[in-house]
């Protein structure tokens, strides 16, 4: 998928990349939605990215979806505020962010995979109708927001959204596929 530069584009992808995940999802019994991951030794070891081993179900997956929506949410609400906060929040940083990921999963161990779904459908329809209150050049024009740093809004919210959208959709096909060997 070609990275949305549009306010238009970010909200179609936005809306496609969710809709398939919930198709992928959807496509899965109840059991399999339920069934840990169990990716193969082989597998992991030709993967250098540590999400391979740090989500271990679906429920992981869909919780750290809206964890990062609700860091964009918090992040947008509050500089609009005129309360200055990072991105990513203290203690982590940009260096640091992994923990912070592995953090979100160790908070919803209690949560069920029916309430993750539930928290992700209701964030990912305040992150769209917080994208749609921007106009196009508040989104995607350089120094628009003195908040944003040397990027945009728009590029926050598409990692948030739409590219966060496709790498689950990879881990929810590779549970597919090792569920169907």
């Amino acid at each position: 998928m070609v990275r949305p530069t549009t306010k238009v584009d970010l909200i179609t992808a936005t809306n496609n990349e969710f809709k398939k995940l919930w198709e992928l999802i959807d496509s899965m019994s109840e059991r399999e939605q339920n069934t840990d991951f169990e990716f193969s030794e082989e597998f992991l070891q030709k993967r250098k990215e540590g999400h391979w081993k740090r989500d271990k179900n679906l429920r992981d997956v869909l919780i750290h979806l809206h964890e990062w929506h609700q860091l964009l949410l918090n992040w947008v609400k509050s500089n609009q505020k005129g309360t200055a906060i990072p991105f990513i929040p203290e203690p982590y940083n940009w260096r640091t962010y992994g923990q912070l990921n592995i953090d979100f999963v160790a908070k919803h161990q209690e949560t069920s995979l029916l309430k993750a779904k539930e928290l992700l459908k209701n964030s990912h329809q305040e992150v769209s109708e917080m994208i749609e209150s921007f106009t196009n050049e508040e989104l995607f024009s350089k120094n628009e927001l003195p908040w944003t740093g040397t990027s945009t809004l728009g590029s926050y919210c598409v990692s948030a959204t739409s590219s966060h959208y496709e790498w689950a959709q990879k881990k929810v096909r590779q549970q597919i596929k090792t569920l169907n060997k």
